[in-house]
Order: structure tokens, then sequence, then C-alpha cells
């Protein structure tokens, strides 16, 4: 059988265990590149770059609808 409190603990003494659980604010440092804050150990997601060297070429990856609003599509003009 499992083992339940003898006694019923104070809302002081449930702050004091319920102070240690908290969160913490992410690390960071600055980009070697665009000095953009990122992630230590990954790769920068505004230019690429990662420990000074291009990992990832930006100027090639486009969002879907990038190219779409570029080339005029639909527009209602009334």
């Amino acid at each position: 059988m499992p083992q339940e409190p003898k006694k019923r603990h104070s809302r002081a003494r449930q702050g004091k265990r319920r102070a240690a659980i908290k969160l913490t604010v992410r690390e960071t440092v600055l980009c070697s590149n665009c000095q953009t804050p990122v992630l230590p150990h990954t790769i920068c997601r505004n230019c690429g770059f990662y420990k000074g060297k291009e990992v990832i070429n930006m100027a090639k990856k486009k969002k879907p609808g990038e190219e779409k609003s570029a080339s005029g599509g639909t527009e209602n003009t009334a």
C-alpha cells in the first residue's frame, strides 16, 4: 500500500517547496556573422552560419508565400 501523509503541510511549507520549481531563461550568444542572438551550438536561423562558416544557403531558402506575392498573382482591383 502506498504511503499517505500523516499530517497536513502548511501553505508556507508548500510555498517553500514550490519556490525551487521554476523556469530558467535560456542562455544565448551572438551570431558571429549577423550579430543576432542564437542558442549556443546551433545554426543561426537568420543567416545560416555556424562557427563562421555558411552551413545553409539562406538565399535559396524562401517561404512558399513569398514567391506568389512577389509575382503579383491575384490582386483585386476595382
